[in-house]
C-alpha cells in the first residue's frame, strides 16, 4: 500500500492550472508550470470583492 504524500492547496493550484496549460496548448511542463506560478502570483494580487 502506497502512502499518501502531503500536497499543500497551493501546489494542487499550480498542479490545476499546469495541467490545463498543457492540455490547451503547445508548452512543455516546466514552461507550463513557469507560467501557472506567475498566473497564480497574479490572480493572488486581485482583491477578494473583485474577483
Amino acid at each position: 500500500m502506497t502512502t499518501p504524500t502531503y500536497m499543500s492547496l497551493y501546489e494542487r493550484r499550480v498542479v490545476l492550472v499546469q495541467e490545463t496549460l498543457t492540455a490547451h496548448s503547445k508548452l512543455s511542463a516546466k514552461h507550463a508550470r513557469d507560467l501557472a506560478v506567475h498566473v497564480l502570483g497574479s490572480l493572488d494580487h486581485i482583491p477578494e470583492k473583485v474577483r
